[in-house]
């Protein structure tokens, strides 16, 4: 056994890293494949728009007959550490066989890789970007993970723990059965709120009238992170990536931003599931994956409710129910017969309650970890 740091200009390298998962989840039904494309970009140095700005590692390990058996990125985000003032790294991608001699040597490596870095923590899973579902799954292994969102077995936190991590945090997401009725009281407060505040709800029907968007959304994305910590903000190429990897399978009905003049101040993404199909085709677009992942975009029965973000200076001025009551909408405009919550911080008391008091089932925790170097 060997563990190896990838050369990502090496294609077997970057094909060997990729398919590994399909070896780990092969007997386990509620995997979800990451889309092929998207984890071929994240590793591409040329097309990843991380790199312009940090760097990471991939390192994979092989059996004695050079089977890849296990896989870790180790990611050092200089935006992030500006931003939050630390010297953090993030480790993301982590596969294995159940086996603790493999994962040790992958951390073993990762953490060589920090260290020689200067860094002096590492906090994970956390990937690239925003749109990397975050944590390890601990309860809700019975049920097939949202579009995006991490899926592992139970043994990753054994894995984990073992190596010296600590709990940082729990990250839930929840479900809502379509046919639930959205108070009343909710619906109006969120309309007098609109008249009295001058807010409005910007809704598209064009993906080009979003990507015109773009620059004010990443103002807006950024704005919305005043106040809080373990965030990074966007550069300009990164938001046009985002927008690029989240429109071509979005709905751009089920996109609210809320205006206040010509200004967006908050945001609200869903998006119809398109888990099945990926897991039909693999994880592949081409050549013909795209056909069955757009017919699905418009039979699933399943909404994502994923990304809601409101500035500073709107928060408590009811801007949170507006954003509920959009995503209602959302719900019963879809025909959808099922909602995924994804991923609220657990800590986030007041929205966690906001949200059980509309019906939402908390059914699935993902865990943040971190390990002092």
């Amino acid at each position: 056994m060997r563990t190896i740091q990838i050369n990502t200009e090496d294609k077997k390298s970057v094909q060997n890293f990729i398919k590994l998962p399909f070896t780990i989840y092969r007997s386990i039904p509620q995997w979800i494949p990451s889309l092929e494309g998207d984890v071929s970009k994240a590793l591409d140095r040329n097309r990843n728009p991380f790199f312009r700005h940090s760097e990471a590692a991939f390192f994979l390990t092989l059996d004695a007959e050079d089977q890849p058996i296990g896989r870790i990125a180790v990611i050092d985000n200089r935006n992030y550490n500006e931003y939050n003032h630390e010297k953090t790294a993030f480790f993301w991608y982590f596969e294995c066989i159940n086996d603790f001699n493999v994962s040790h040597q992958l951390f073993q490596n990762a953490t060589d890789w920090v260290k020689q870095r200067g860094l002096n923590q590492v906090i994970g899973p956390k990937g690239f970007t925003a749109l990397d579902g975050l944590g390890l799954l601990v309860k809700g292994f019975d049920y097939q993970p949202a579009f995006g969102i991490p899926y592992n077995p139970k043994y990753y936190m054994d894995f984990v723990e073992g190596e010296g991590f600590q709990i940082s945090n729990d990250i839930v997401s929840g479900y809502m059965s379509g046919d639930f009725q959205f108070p009343e009281k909710i619906l109006k407060a969120a309309e007098l709120i609109k008249k009295r505040k001058g807010l409005s709800v910007a809704r598209f029907k064009h993906r080009s009238d979003l990507l015109s968007l773009v620059s004010k959304l990443k103002d807006l994305y950024n704005g919305a992170l005043i106040g809080t910590s373990g965030n990074t903000p966007l550069t300009d190429d990164e938001a046009r990536s985002m927008a690029n990897q989240i429109l071509w399978f979005a709905d751009p009905r089920f996109i609210k931003i809320l205006m206040k003049g010509d200004d967006p101040v908050g945001f609200l993404f869903a998006y119809p599931d398109i888990s099945a199909a990926v897991k039909r085709q693999n994880g592949k677009l081409f050549p013909f994956g795209w056909i069955d992942i757009f017919k699905e975009m418009q039979a699933t029965k399943w909404i994502n409710i994923n990304g809601a973000g409101i500035l500073e200076e709107y928060r408590g001025m009811g801007g949170t129910a507006i954003l509920f009551s959009e995503m209602y909408k959302s719900i019963v405009e879809g025909h959808f017969q099922h909602a995924d919550i994804v991923q609220i911080g657990i800590e986030n008391d007041r929205m966690q309650n906001e949200i059980r008091s509309l019906g939402v089932k908390f059914y699935k925790t993902h865990r943040m970890y971190h390990k002092e170097l």
